[in-house]
């Protein structure tokens, strides 16, 4: 039997803070969350209180440099060793926060978008050069515990909410249909505790609230950008 329908509620209080300082964009979480991703400087799974956006332009990266190695370091520079990062050339004030509840469960997610290096999944164009690029960053964060297994399959419905959002904005880029960009990054967090879900799909309170998030945010974010063009 189908669950009765009820619209989600929208616009719930964040379980952190974010602060946005430029260069620097900063979720901070009141205890530690466990997250995943493929940030450069904490990638994988990982125990975390705070995610952090750097923004940057082509005179901030040594070419003698690692972009990873130059960028932990200005993480530490600013106590944020710990932190997840990601960087972006995309104005930081410019970032969407959504929130969205599905049946007693929260979730809230911070997006940074640019689309100038655009691309297909599977079919990939010219590298662009940095002062060209852009890139999607996404941290979504959900009320409730999660195993490490239903994590990976919420981050799973981040990078498809994001797509679907941008594929119906219809933006293109060299006469296709961009999904997404070449240096996209995710984080998905939730908290610790006892008895967590060990599903996150789309049949889930967990994966809707996710879905929802997502999609609102990042078709927010583009709209933003588009707008700018």
């Amino acid at each position: 039997m189908n669950r009765a329908f009820s619209p989600p509620r929208r616009d719930t209080a964040a379980p952190f803070a974010l602060e946005c300082a430029p260069p620097w964009l900063t979720v901070h979480f009141p205890a530690p969350q466990r997250a995943v991703s493929w940030s450069l400087n904490r990638p994988g799974l990982v125990d975390t209180r705070s995610v952090a956006w750097l923004q940057v332009s082509n005179a901030d990266l040594p070419a003698d440099r690692a972009p990873a190695e130059w960028f932990t370091e200005r993480l530490a520079s600013v106590g944020l060793s710990e932190a997840v990062g990601m960087m972006t050339a995309r104005s930081i004030a410019r970032f969407e926060l959504r929130s969205v509840e599905i049946e007693g469960v929260e979730a809230h997610c911070v997006v940074t978008l640019g689309l100038n290096n655009g691309e297909r999944v599977g079919a990939r164009i010219a590298q662009p050069r940095f002062h060209e690029a852009g890139t999607v960053n996404i941290m979504c964060h959900v009320s409730t515990p999660l195993t490490d297994a239903a994590l990976l399959e919420a981050a799973s419905l981040v990078a498809q909410a994001r797509t679907v959002a941008i594929v119906e904005a219809g933006y293109r880029r060299a006469d296709r249909i961009v999904t997404g960009t070449g240096t996209d990054c995710i984080v998905m967090a939730a908290p610790h505790g006892s008895a967590p879900a060990a599903f996150a799909g789309m049949h889930t309170a967990v994966g809707e609230a996710v879905g929802a998030c997502v999609m609102d945010a990042t078709a927010a974010a583009l709209e933003a950008w588009l707008s700018e063009r």
